[in-house]
């Protein structure tokens, strides 16, 4: 399809792709000791360098940001050695690759933190569920609220890493702003209690964001950073009493900076999925006004219909792009698609994470 909208170029800022299909980041748990990824890690994103863009997994900033057993991380040297050795991978194979900034606050466990400590939120409020730790699953427990010189530091982990991302030799980092981490825990009123300028109004919660935005585009140009929002997930406890304006501000101010992208979780079906006050994403798209990576259990139909629309610029592929590690090629020459192995999203080696096979064609008898 040679006017197909999914294999369009586009450009993000500083950043050329050749095609509007994006790797959504995607947890998979499966860093060495150290926290840093090794050779499977390297073929794992080599073998899907077609993406047009690759975000990362989500990547701890700093010991305290750490949330689940076996993430990978960007704060020691052998971290960013690690993550080299998967960028020169992925660039040998022709590709392009984000690195996703992740504190996660209050979704940790003290056995994952520094000194056995508690976790870090904007308020001491707690949540049900569990965190992921070497010993199973443990009950969430209730974090303690950042003081409020505490903050400089937290930005400085953002900023240290993104020093160190470049390092690594990434083509531009991602800004975790979503899907209940900290900083999506600092822009809720459901989350956020406090009362001094990082709290109460929409301009005291999006600061934190903003701020780490700042500290981030001051290291890479704004030309290659992105950041993901998620205004309609209401998951591990989120909520907002308005979110349509607390969104619709903040996509604009970081609008005005001039950022490669924005990259939202949209709600694919209100019906069935943990979402509650639902946030038009047309809405936070005007507001932002740049790049509008979308993503919300996208297929290459659903995808290519909001392209021609004009709805989206592109679509980031998670599951799909787990089971299928040629999926820009099976989507343009619609060949059927690789079933996913649950089981083996999370944890353990090559089996459900590299093992997927690309599409052969089968020759037909004569």
């Amino acid at each position: 399809m040679t006017n197909d909208p999914l294999f369009q170029p586009i450009r993000y800022g500083a950043i050329e792709a050749p095609n509007r299909i994006v790797m959504a980041p995607l947890t998979r748990t499966r860093a060495n000791a150290d926290d840093a990824p090794h050779a499977l890690q390297q073929t794992y994103y080599r073998q899907r360098a077609t993406a047009g863009l690759i975000i990362s997994e989500a990547t701890h900033i700093s010991p305290q940001g750490k949330g689940y057993a076996g993430a990978p991380g960007i704060h020691s040297d052998k971290q960013v050695e690690g993550w080299r050795g998967v960028t020169q991978a992925v660039h040998a194979a022709g590709g392009r690759m984000m690195l996703q900034l992740w504190h996660v606050g209050r979704l940790s466990h003290p056995s994952l933190q520094p000194g056995g400590g508690l976790p870090v939120a904007p308020s001491a409020i707690g949540l049900t569920g569990h965190a992921f730790t070497y010993e199973g699953p443990q009950d969430f427990v209730v974090p303690r609220a950042l003081e409020i010189d505490e903050i400089p530091g937290i930005i400085d982990d953002y900023r240290r890493a993104a020093i160190n991302a470049k390092a690594a030799g990434f083509d531009g980092v991602e800004i975790h702003s979503a899907n209940a981490y900290l900083l999506d825990q600092f822009l809720r009123d459901g989350t956020n209690h406090r009362t001094d300028r990082y709290g109460g109004s929409i301009e005291n919660r999006t600061r934190l964001t903003l701020e780490v935005t700042d500290a981030v585009v001051d290291v890479w140009g704004a030309d290659r950073v992105g950041i993901r929002l998620s205004p309609s997930l209401t998951i591990n406890g989120m909520s907002d009493s308005n979110p349509a304006p607390l969104f619709g501000y903040l996509a604009e101010q970081l609008g005005k900076r001039g950022l490669a992208y924005l990259h939202c979780v949209e709600p694919s079906d209100p019906r069935g999925d943990p979402f509650d006050r639902i946030v038009d994403p047309q809405i936070v798209r005007r507001a932002f006004g740049g790049n509008y990576i979308a993503n919300g259990s996208y297929t290459g139909a659903r995808a290519r219909a909001a392209l021609s629309a004009g709805e989206i610029d592109a679509a980031s592929f998670g599951r799909l792009f787990i089971a299928n590690p040629d999926l820009p090629r099976r989507l343009r020459e619609c060949l059927p698609t690789n079933p996913l192995n649950a089981a083996r999203i999370y944890g353990g080696g090559a089996d459900g994470y590299t093992d997927y096979p690309f599409y052969e064609q089968v020759p037909q008898d004569a």
